[in-house]
């Protein structure tokens, strides 16, 4: 069977498969990262594209596919933010180390 982790939301002003599409390339980034350090950069952007869709002006409270994109952004947002935070503690950690040298 085959894993598809594209959520499938019909988003009613488009702005979810546009977003979904660069959330793709991004997580695809992330994961080649070897590092914390490394995968930082690209959680950040994760985060920006998220936040996008946590601010979208047309959410529509009554709409199930605007409560999917608004519950799964939020989940990446926090997801992302840990990796951001590992990412720091990585940076530190090495310069710390550096520094024992």
């Amino acid at each position: 069977m085959k894993n598809n982790s594209r959520a499938n939301i019909q988003c009613p002003i488009d702005l979810f498969p546009h977003q979904e599409e660069e959330i793709g390339r991004l997580t695809q980034m992330v994961n080649q990262a070897q590092t914390a350090a490394q995968k930082k950069p690209y959680a950040q952007a994760l985060i920006d594209v998220a936040d996008v869709l946590l601010a979208c002006p047309s959410y529509d409270e009554e709409n199930q596919n605007c409560h999917l994109c608004r519950d799964i952004s939020g989940l990446r947002h926090k997801t992302y933010s840990l990796v951001v935070k590992a990412g720091q503690l990585d940076e530190k950690r090495r310069q710390s180390s550096g520094r024992d040298r």
